[in-house]
């Protein structure tokens, strides 16, 4: 782990290419909250791909209109829920719908530790192919 923030709304985990939040029981996830995610985000990752992983642990609301800010981070390649609990899967699927990136479910979180290490990888090997069709056509 690179940085922990205790947050008065969250757990927040930094790591090299992903972000593990445990948001607090009760609370509402709204605008303002998630503009406080968005800049740690962009502080610690800065052009460096990588994915948020939302640990859902406890209970609590998400205002789903924070996905369509939340898919405006450029370096943002895609966002898992870790729960499993049905009915957060039926919200998943919701709020999958505001959010215009990679966005998946899963019940551990080994699973989305692996499916971020895909996405990742397939990210960097895409960038590489760009890189090196670029500099055949100069």
């Amino acid at each position: 782990m690179i940085r922990l923030y205790n947050l008065d709304f969250c757990k927040l985990e930094i790591y090299h290419n992903y972000m593990v939040a445990v948001m607090n029981e009760g609370i509402v996830v709204c605008t303002l909250k998630n503009s406080i995610l968005i800049k740690i985000a962009e502080k610690h990752f800065k052009k460096t791909p990588f994915v948020y992983i939302t640990h859902r642990l406890n209970s609590y609301a998400v205002d789903p209109i924070i996905y369509i800010k939340t898919a405006e981070v450029s370096n943002l390649i895609g966002f898992a829920v870790v729960s499993n609990d049905p009915k957060q899967k039926i919200l998943t699927t919701y709020e999958k719908s505001f959010f215009k990136k990679e966005f998946k479910q899963f019940e551990n979180l080994e699973a989305a530790l692996i499916w971020k290490d895909d996405i990742v990888k397939k990210n960097n090997d895409d960038t590489t192919s760009i890189s090196k069709q670029k500099k055949s056509t100069n």
